[in-house]
């Protein structure tokens, strides 16, 4: 009888803000779901992100989902029902998304790698933005 693959995950689930604070400052660009328990995280872009981290192969890109209800840094999110992606940098907010649009996120994804290894590289500073939605 022939074994089944067990299938790698994808996206790290972070439900403490233990696990949220480990995951914004690694090395790289992590993309994180913001998701209320009752909703879930955004399914309808799971295949995406996943073709997206296979075409790239890179090492510095990370995904996580996280669980705003039970994370202290993302009570400002509780209460939201549409999908919200943000892009942290070794802690630095460096991008987000609101909503399930692909080719934006997409885009922001391989723009936000691309510049996250030429500051690993070359050095210089992230620029912060402000989450105002």
């Amino acid at each position: 009888m022939a074994r089944r693959r067990q299938e790698i995950a994808l996206q790290a689930e972070l439900e403490t803000q233990e696990e949220w604070n480990d995951a914004i400052n690694k090395e790289g660009l992590t993309v994180i779901d913001v998701y209320q328990s009752y909703g879930g995280p955004c399914k309808a872009l799971e295949a995406k992100f996943r073709s997206i981290k296979n075409t790239l192969g890179d090492p510095l890109l990370a995904f996580a989902v996280a669980k705003a209800d039970t994370i202290d840094s993302l009570e400002k999110f509780r209460g939201r029902c549409e999908p919200c992606f943000l892009f942290y940098a070794s802690g630095v907010l460096v991008d987000s998304c609101i909503g399930a649009n692909a080719p934006e996120l997409q885009r922001k994804i391989t723009g936000g790698l691309e510049h996250e290894k030429k500051i690993l590289k070359e050095g210089g500073q992230r620029t912060e933005v402000i989450f105002n939605n």
